[in-house]
């Protein structure tokens, strides 16, 4: 376990990102969510390892961009924070009734984070739809409690991050 590697978790469209893209200017090292630049680059190329496509494949290539930035994470100096972490792919497969294969589950143990992990609640003055994200509200909700209960699991304290704009 990393001390010093701290996940910000959450269904989409709750601010997230706005926060991550904000914390290196104030200083600290963030990796970006895995996601939308798969989904960008699956749509470049024309594949299909897609949410709205093939669920399991899209798992599996999150998994392995994920692994790669925590390992590049370690080099590192302080505190790092991640846009989403391992465990996210846990929660996803669940949502999509899909089983955990037991390497995404091994990698959910062997790599972790700070135990602490900070949760974005949904957010309605901001959840926005676009061509990356295509979730209902409904969908959105969900995602979000699907994730509380998938990172209190694997056996991190969730901190609820208030609903605020990210001052700049």
């Amino acid at each position: 376990m990393s001390d010093r590697f701290f996940v910000v978790t959450g269904g989409p469209g709750a601010g997230k990102t706005s926060l991550i893209i904000e914390l290196p200017r104030r200083g600290l090292h963030t990796i970006p969510e895995s996601g939308r630049a798969i989904i960008l680059e699956e749509l470049q190329r024309g594949g299909d390892a897609l949410p709205w496509a093939d669920r399991l494949a899209n798992a599996e290539r999150m998994l392995e961009q994920d692994l790669r930035a925590y390992s590049a994470a370690q080099a590192l100096s302080g505190a790092v924070i991640f846009d989403r972490g391992i465990p996210d792919i846990l929660g996803y497969l669940t949502l999509c009734g899909l089983p955990v294969p037991p390497h995404v589950a091994a990698a959910a143990k062997s790599a972790r984070y700070n135990r602490r992990a900070f949760l974005a609640p949904l957010w309605d003055k901001i959840f926005p739809q676009d061509s990356e994200r295509k979730q209902t509200r409904a969908e959105a909700e969900a995602t979000c409690a699907i994730t509380r209960e998938t990172y209190t699991a694997v056996g991190y304290q969730i901190t609820e991050l208030p609903r605020a704009a990210v001052r700049v």
